[in-house]
């Protein structure tokens, strides 16, 4: 090597693997007038071997050098040696740059094909080197930098939900003899109340009992998250479910002023489901179209066929839901955010909890509404039976 002023230590180190002694000394030359740091390998197995050791920032690799033990022939080493470095994931994001005497379109499509991300014919232009191995570098630098953004969002997320769940299930227990004490007051346990004691007891429980829902809402979501969820699998009629359904909400649908029909196509087959939790689903469509909605509403619940599975639908002739919010609201905490809905008690966890149930059985859901339609209607479809890995509870 000629005698150069060596670059900085915190510049940015190349490897150069090259089987051609002047070739290395030659790139060598070029990339400390750069200002890089360069390392050499002179065949395949060292290539690889110095970059896993070393971690270099970029790699530039001939095509044709001795392939050693990598069961390729000497003509296809750099690709291998490149197909290697993309497929490690500690070494996936470090750019390659090919540079050889082959000129041929067919050694560019396997350089491409190979993961490459440059490609250098000798002989080269110091320049355009230059220019090529700073704009990678630049690349790369803005991806390890989003990457690492990323991880800590994760660990900020992890920590959060972990403080979240730890709060949470803190508050359970309190709450629960709270809501014991006061319902043993309302009965007049402790002694005889006035009408006024009475109703302000009574409406402190319906706020202690939102409460416990809510986090009854934010364990079982996080519950599910952690792991699979374990379905009750039984044969299950859509026409049998849905007007369950419909039984269940009666009272509560005649409160609300609202009115619910029910449409099975006679095609919409028996299902292998776990009900319970397809009946939650239906509740949480359900309670957000009897309460997000400044009026009484028409829903309908109906089943067909599509595909091998039932394609569910909870619609409603009520404010509907801008598209922007289409994909977010099934998000844990997302909700809309509009004036035309009421200010409700909502945790932002039933569409998250829907979602799971849903993806749980194999199946997908989605919200269509706004432009020319009138209100929103929820699709989730499941197919016949749940695929082989759901778990199944005994």
């Amino acid at each position: 090597m000629t005698g150069l002023v060596p670059p900085p230590a915190n510049a940015p180190i190349i490897l150069v693997a090259d089987d051609v002694p002047a070739n290395v000394e030659l790139l060598f030359d070029q990339l400390n007038v750069l200002g890089f740091r360069a390392i050499a390998a002179h065949d395949g197995p060292s290539a690889l071997a110095t970059c896993f050791e070393q971690m270099p920032d970029l790699c530039i690799l001939d095509v044709s050098m001795p392939a050693g033990d990598l069961g390729v022939d000497d003509r296809s080493t750099g690709f291998e040696v490149c197909r290697r470095i993309k497929r490690d994931p500690r070494t996936a994001r470090i750019p390659v740059i090919f540079v050889t005497a082959l000129n041929d379109t067919t050694d560019r499509v396997k350089a491409i094909e190979a993961g490459g991300d440059d490609f250098l014919t000798k002989p080269h232009n110091r320049l355009v080197l230059g220019a090529r191995v700073r704009s990678l570098l630049k690349l790369k630098a803005a991806t390890d930098a989003l990457e690492e953004s990323l991880r800590k969002q994760k660990e900020l997320e992890k920590v959060r939900d972990d403080l979240m769940k730890m709060i949470v299930h803190d508050l359970k227990s309190p709450l629960t003899s709270i809501i014991g004490a006061m319902e043993m007051l309302i009965d007049g346990d402790f002694g005889t109340l006035s009408a006024p004691q009475r109703s302000a007891l009574g409406d402190a429980e319906t706020r202690a009992e939102d409460l416990l829902a809510l986090i009854e809402d934010l364990l079982e979501v996080a519950r599910l998250e952690e792991t699979r969820l374990a379905l009750h699998l039984a044969p299950t009629a859509p026409g049998a479910l849905l007007t369950e359904v419909r039984h269940e909400w009666e009272v509560r649908v005649l409160q609300e002023g609202a009115t619910v029909r029910v449409e099975v196509a006679d095609d919409a087959p028996v299902i292998e489901a776990d009900q319970a939790l397809v009946k939650r689903v239906f509740g949480n469509l359900l309670q957000n179209s009897l309460t997000h909605s400044a009026r009484a509403v028409a829903v309908t619940l109906s089943a067909r066929r599509e595909n091998d599975g039932t394609l569910f639908t909870v619609a409603d002739d009520g404010v509907g839901i801008p598209a922007e919010y289409h994909d977010i609201i099934f998000r844990k905490f997302e909700q809309v955010k509009t004036l035309h809905i009421p200010r409700v008690r909502s945790s932002g966890l039933g569409l998250a909890f829907c979602k799971l149930v849903v993806e749980a059985h194999g199946g997908r859901i989605w919200v269509k509404s706004g432009g020319d339609m009138v209100g929103s209607a929820f699709h989730f479809w499941l197919p016949t039976r749940p695929p082989a890995d759901a778990k199944l509870s005994s």
